[in-house]
């Protein structure tokens, strides 16, 4: 048997004045598309803000329904918004914001199984690495250079293509 350990390195902010301007505003926008998020049943809010590497910027919040599987997170939300409006133009950085109305959340919430899968796909596709900044309501920000970083061992189409 082999044993190999993988991990990962994260930047970690202690507050919004270490960011650049770009990603503070970013930041800001997830926060605002936060609180339009349709989520009566966790009362768990989610906003993204996608950026494009025009400088574009497409938004994202989690929209929950009472048959819960067929809601969708803020992240795939922004991310497939994204891609449908401008499928040929790379992402280069997500922003998320989380908060909960019953237990704030002073810690960065990491996008669930789902989210990651599907931008490791977008990531995949266009060659290029897909920062994401994660924030609670306060607190530190974390930074991931990559979202290969949060998935390490993705499934991709090399698994399917036989060329």
């Amino acid at each position: 048997m082999q044993q190999q350990k993988l991990s990962f390195t994260i930047n970690i902010y202690e507050d919004l004045s270490e960011l650049s301007p770009e990603d503070r505003d970013l930041l800001s926008k997830a926060v605002a598309s936060k609180a339009k998020a349709y989520a009566p049943y966790s009362n768990f809010r989610v906003g993204a803000a996608v950026r494009l590497k025009d400088g574009t910027v497409i938004l994202g919040n989690n929209q929950e329904n009472v048959s819960y599987p067929s809601g969708l997170c803020a992240e795939r939300v922004a991310v497939f918004h994204a891609k449908a409006l401008h499928p040929e133009i790379p992402i280069t950085t997500i922003a998320i914001s989380s908060s909960s109305e019953e237990n704030p959340i002073h810690k960065p919430a990491a996008p669930c199984g789902n989210c990651r899968q599907a931008i490791s796909e977008y990531e995949q596709q266009q060659a290029s690495p897909i920062r994401i900044l994660l924030r609670g309501i306060d607190g530190p920000i974390y930074e991931c250079v990559s979202m290969s970083d949060l998935l390490p061992l993705s499934f991709d189409n090399s698994y399917l293509n036989s060329k």
